[in-house]
């Protein structure tokens, strides 16, 4: 029974992790840190990011749950920390990899989920002031960039592409 608790607990936590990532990204990084992100919002060369540097500010609190969850026995501390865990190489994967091409992976996704995640992460780099953009949301964004998404891949099966 704990080890379903536990699970339920690692599958909460990492959809929590969407809001909190939500809310990081509006209030926090477009907010008082926003001179770590703003490299994110401009044209740079290098691999490397100011912006970077968020992974530690949810990986550390991942880590020491994680860490101190397994000394317990791997009690809910460490169902909590795998979850932002799996939630960060999630976040990984889609933003760095699929949208952002970091590593050239992923690059012939076209589901009607992948064109919504890239269009709205289009539209919130498009706005390149501190205060501004939308779509913050990494895995769920607006629902009208999955339904237009839809509608472009409808079209498309109707004209046997």
């Amino acid at each position: 029974m704990a080890i379903l608790i536990n699970a339920g607990i690692t599958l909460g936590t990492f959809l929590l992790m969407e809001c909190i990532t939500w809310c990081t990204h509006k209030y926090v990084m477009h907010g008082f840190l926003w001179y770590l992100h703003k490299d994110h919002h401009q044209p740079h060369d290098g691999f490397f990011e100011k912006n970077d540097a968020f992974f530690l500010i949810f990986a550390v609190p991942s880590f020491l749950l994680m860490l101190t969850g397994a000394q317990a026995g791997f009690d809910f501390k460490f169902a909590l920390g795998l979850g932002i865990m799996l939630y960060g190489m999630a976040y990984f994967l889609v933003h760095d990899i699929f949208i952002h091409q970091r590593f050239k992976l992923l690059r012939n996704a076209n589901s009607w989920y992948a064109r919504g995640l890239r269009k709205a992460h289009k539209v919130h780099h498009k706005h390149m002031g501190k205060y501004e953009g939308e779509c913050f949301g990494m895995l769920f964004v607006p629902f009208q960039y999955f339904r237009e998404a839809m509608k472009r891949s409808d079209n498309l099966f109707e004209k046997g592409r």
